[in-house]
């Protein structure tokens, strides 16, 4: 019977080992061109200018086109009526006077958390009940889409922003404490009344830019071959597109940007961040970011130019170009044993199964670049529950307020380096890696719970692979 006993525990054990050795070792060979997550567009650089790359395979006129289109994104507009016609039409209300001062170097926004009065690249969005004449979010009627706290001379700003934070303890199942904040928002100084009682707020913090044309660029059906609105497979994840106002041609189309996948293209994505941040109309957004309740702000002067509106079709194309062709920077120790090991824990946790690793691109409709290129930008481009601690109550489109798009993780690991932070999702509210996965819930709950199941070493190896990225 003691003989018995020891065999099967012996056997017990072995097994254990083995499980563990599996598990630890079973990606340690790097997969072929995991280290070039934008394929041919990759760029190896660790710099602070990390994101600010073109695309290496840019050719001919769109090289040219795209050192033109950095310099559109990185000058500050002013107020119409200035003597440089080129870059006038800034506001009346806006947040910011230049597309660079929210993503700087090209990277991600921050929170006033860093002492300043706003925070650079980071806004509250404003709707109420109901939708507006295409299906997506209905503005507040005083105060539109957004808040705007600056306004050019002459004119007030709507109002400030201010947050505080609740600090929420916890530990893992091993004993290892960890800390996260619970952001709340508050306006002050409103100087256009009050808004409506049912006022929504979602707060956005800018997202770094590498990878935007790439993203474009996967077919559709790649796209929805990947949702399973009903979880038909029982996995427990029910990720579905995004299907929004196209703004180019006044139909619907498959949401790829945002933090919610409400814009299509990059094209529409730079058009709405012109109107609605900087004031400036364009072709596709013809309307400035103020309403019938800011008599004011109609009276101020445009900038309009022959075609009626402030943002001419050129530098609209230039600045989409330049967004579009952004290089996606190589992986760091992509090969190392421990980025490896991290790598497969990141798959044993079904991490995999938002942030999808591999896509081939099609066709881009315009730059040549970004087409037929295998990518790594671990995402499913798909909207996702996230549970009630991330929701903000706000729909857009067909996206809940409890659902995200999927963020893609290339380059996440050299936001530090870049911006100089490390605030992640959509509001800035996580300090660390670490903690954008403590807040993970709705469909990644119980991922999030088999993370905090691992040793603390295991926790290091994932967080260091998705740092590698």
């Amino acid at each position: 019977m003691k003989k018995t006993w020891l065999v099967a525990s012996t056997f017990v054990i072995l097994t254990a080992i083995l499980t563990n050795c599996h598990r630890n070792n079973a990606l340690l060979s790097p997969e072929e061109g995991e280290q070039n997550p934008g394929g041919a567009t990759t760029f190896f650089n660790q710099s602070r200018n990390a994101f600010g790359f073109p695309a290496p395979n840019l050719e001919g006129q769109d090289k040219l086109k795209f050192t033109t289109g950095n310099s559109l994104f990185n000058k500050s507009w002013v107020a119409a009526g200035a003597t440089t016609k080129a870059r006038d039409g800034l506001g009346p209300l806006f947040n910011e006077p230049s597309c660079a001062s929210c993503h700087f170097k090209d990277g991600r926004g921050r929170t006033p958390e860093f002492g300043e009065r706003q925070g650079h690249g980071f806004l509250l969005r404003l709707s109420v009940s109901g939708t507006d004449a295409h299906g997506g979010p209905a503005p507040e009627p005083t105060y539109g889409g957004q808040l705007s706290p600056v306004a050019i001379l002459g004119i007030d700003p709507e109002g400030d922003a201010s947050m505080t934070y609740q600090e929420i303890a916890g530990q893992y199942p091993d004993g290892t404490p960890y800390r996260l904040r619970q952001p709340t928002y508050t306006i002050t100084g409103l100087n256009y009344g009050p808004m409506r009682s049912d006022v929504r707020l979602s707060p956005r913090v800018a997202n770094q830019l590498v990878g935007m044309g790439l993203l474009e660029a996967i077919r559709v059906a790649d796209i929805e071959g990947l949702a399973d609105p009903s979880d038909a497979d029982g996995d427990g994840i029910s990720g579905r597109p995004n299907y929004v106002y196209d703004a180019n041609n006044g139909g619907v189309a498959l949401g790829r940007f945002g933090w919610k996948a409400g814009q299509p293209t990059v094209r529409q994505q730079v058009a709405s961040a012109f109107a609605g941040d900087l004031g400036i109309t364009s072709k596709l957004f013809g309307n400035e970011n103020h309403t019938a309740n800011q008599p004011d702000c109609i009276a101020a002067p445009n900038g309009n130019n022959a075609q009626g509106y402030e943002l001419d079709d050129l530098t609209l194309e230039r600045v989409d170009l330049y967004s579009s062709t952004l290089a996606v920077p190589g992986r760091r120790d992509w090969d190392q044993r421990h980025i490896l090991q991290g790598k497969q824990l990141f798959f044993d946790l079904q991490c995999q199964q938002c942030h999808n690793q591999r896509f081939q691109t099609g066709t881009h409709p315009r730059y040549a670049a970004l087409s037929n290129q295998t990518i790594f930008p671990y995402t499913d481009m798909l909207l996702h529950d996230m549970g009630e601690g991330l929701a903000d109550g706000s729909p857009e489109f067909e996206a809940t307020g409890k659902e995200w798009r999927t963020a893609p993780l290339w380059g996440i690991g050299l936001i530090p380096t870049v911006n100089g932070h490390t605030e992640l999702l959509h509001d800035g509210r996580a300090r660390s890696v670490e903690e954008a996965i403590l807040w993970h819930g709705g469909e990644a709950e119980k991922a999030k719970k088999d993370f905090m199941e691992l040793s603390a070493e295991e926790r290091q190896k994932v967080i260091d692979f998705i740092n590698s990225l």
